[in-house]
């Protein structure tokens, strides 16, 4: 990513850190080595993918075809191999930032709101 793009971290855990970039609208994971780049409706799908594996499964699974799970990011080309403990942390990390993303929004509207009238 070059220089020129203005980056905000928006969340961070052990495994990954998250970035808003406010030249290009779009959502950056950073997760292990691995650097993705969403806009935010990708960044929604991809959350959602991420959110509806059956962790319960792959906890009580003994089979190894319940030792990992693929997604792949949105228009990315990206598929992300991930373990149990990446995928909770993965979760984690999305969680975070759309928090974030939400809480952003909502304090906007409000200090807008007021300001207006």
């Amino acid at each position: 990513m070059s220089n020129t793009h203005r980056l905000t971290e928006l969340f961070a855990n052990t495994k990954g850190t998250t970035y808003q970039c406010d030249t290009t609208n779009r959502i950056i994971i950073q997760f292990g080595e691995t650097r993705v780049s969403l806009r935010i409706s990708d960044f929604l799908t991809f959350k959602k993918r991420v959110d509806s594996v059956d962790i319960h499964t792959m906890i009580f699974n003994t089979d190894d075809a319940y030792d990992v799970e693929v997604i792949d990011a949105p228009r990315t080309g990206h598929l992300f191999v991930l373990g149990l403990c990446d995928l909770i942390a993965l979760r984690d990390l999305l969680a975070g930032t759309r928090f974030v993303l939400d809480l952003n929004t909502l304090l906007n509207e409000r200090l807008y709101s007021t300001l207006v009238f």
